[in-house]
């Protein structure tokens, strides 16, 4: 039997936005607040689609014989649809849930076809739950049973009818299937941030690690290493003249003995936060180095100490480096130069601070062009990792380091640190 119902009129597709890629686009159980509103949306169009078209029909054939059905059927779709939605369940929960749903509604259609485009929701839903092939499927089916309904209601050919049905579940799944690869796309981009961000951190952390290691290294240079060096050649002067002359060999082992207090103290200083020791007490950088030239002024080795310019508070960073300076190259003197004197002069001014480490020792002559360089690059007349740790320390802080030599005259080693923020020169 026909109804003459009148055409109503379809409703504007508004596809979801994906959660996933299209092969699956919609994981009922793992849903994110806007998966949620969009399954709201959708529920309430297919049920106000529904109770319009339930509404029309009533009007117009309440005497019919099946208007029992069509009522039972429509109300199990609503129950079946809002269930969904209050419950969302697995994946495979939603699918009987639509498979459940599809199967009612072409049995209303074909008893009243002025539901069919109650199959608008059902679109996007079957868009969301299924894989795309198996979707597209599904909407050709249910376009094709929209198009039968609407020529069984025209009175004449009309091709909107005809056309209207396939364009708007064409625009829904191309829209659709567009937007879940647009997304899969931008969860690639993401995951390729996160892993490129790990990975910068990663490196940033080995960077670290090897940059401490290095600073480490220099500062068990300047405090243990030269005090364990210090306390050797004591040692060997006292073998030598234990026999010949007992008193001076007391005298290096006293003198051995005090720099191992001292290295002792250093040690607990490094472990607790790697200060220089004279520095930690509570010393400004002058009286720590008037205290380190007094240390050092012994067997034949006159250490004076001068300060120039106003009593400048300087940052710890740089008093540490300036004292780690002067006992490197004090260190060097007296291992090296032979040197009997020498002088330490800090000059303070407003935005800058510089040591003068000065001996009338035996000097060294210019490095050769082809004389082994330390890892920044600068000629080392000295071995081991005196000059280099001193201008890699100083380096970091934006300083410089100096060296001036000649042979028979002594030398002069100058390291300068600026006082305003300077950006480090890069290695």
């Amino acid at each position: 039997m026909r109804h003459p119902d009148d055409h109503p009129q379809p409703p504007s597709a508004s596809p979801g936005s994906p959660a996933s890629p299209a092969s699956g686009a919609f994981a009922p159980g793992a849903q994110t607040r806007d998966d949620r509103l969009l399954s709201a949306l959708l529920t309430t169009a297919f049920v106000v689609l529904l109770a319009g078209a339930l509404l029309r029909y009533v009007l117009k054939h309440g005497d019919s014989d099946r208007l029992p059905w069509i009522v039972g059927l429509s109300v199990v779709l609503a129950v079946v649809q809002v269930a969904g939605q209050a419950r969302p369940g697995s994946r495979r929960a939603g699918r009987v849930r639509l498979a459940v749903v599809v199967a009612c509604w072409v049995v209303v259609v074909l008893l009243a076809p002025s539901f069919a485009w109650c199959a608008v929701p059902l679109i996007h839903t079957a868009l969301r739950l299924l894989p795309t092939c198996s979707a597209v499927a599904l909407v050709t089916a249910l376009a094709t049973l929209v198009v039968l309904a609407e020529l069984r209601l025209a009175d004449g050919f009309d091709p909107n009818h005809l056309l209207l049905p396939p364009v708007v579940a064409a625009l829904a799944t191309g829209v659709f299937v567009y937007l879940t690869r647009e997304a899969t796309r931008r969860q690639h981009l993401i995951d390729d941030l996160v892993r490129t961000r790990r990975e910068l951190a990663a490196t940033e952390r080995r960077e670290g690690t090897l940059a401490e290691r290095q600073r480490l290294s220099r500062e068990i240079h300047d405090s243990l290493a030269q005090g364990l060096s210090s306390q050797n050649m004591l040692l060997q002067a006292a073998d030598r003249q234990w026999d010949t002359d007992p008193q001076a060999a007391r005298t290096h082992l006293r003198t051995a003995a005090s720099i191992a207090a001292h290295g002792l103290t250093e040690a607990r200083r490094l472990v607790h936060d790697l200060a220089p020791a004279d520095l930690a007490e509570g010393a400004g950088l002058a009286q720590a180095l008037a205290t380190l030239a007094a240390r050092e002024s012994r067997d034949g080795l006159t250490v004076r100490f001068h300060a120039e310019g106003p009593d400048t508070h300087l940052p710890d960073q740089a008093a540490s480096a300036l004292l780690r300076t002067a006992q490197g190259a004090l260190a060097n003197i007296r291992e090296h130069s032979g040197a009997r004197t020498a002088a330490l002069t800090l000059t303070c001014l407003d935005d800058t601070v510089a040591l003068d480490v000065a001996d009338d020792g035996r000097g060294f002559p210019a490095p050769s062009p082809d004389a082994p360089r330390d890892p920044l690059g600068d000629p080392d007349p000295l071995r081991g990792h005196g000059l280099p740790a001193i201008r890699a320390r100083l380096r970091q802080l934006g300083g410089t380091l100096a060296v001036e030599s000649t042979p028979g005259e002594g030398a002069v080693l100058t390291a300068t640190i600026p006082l305003t923020p300077a950006t480090p020169p890069a290695p």
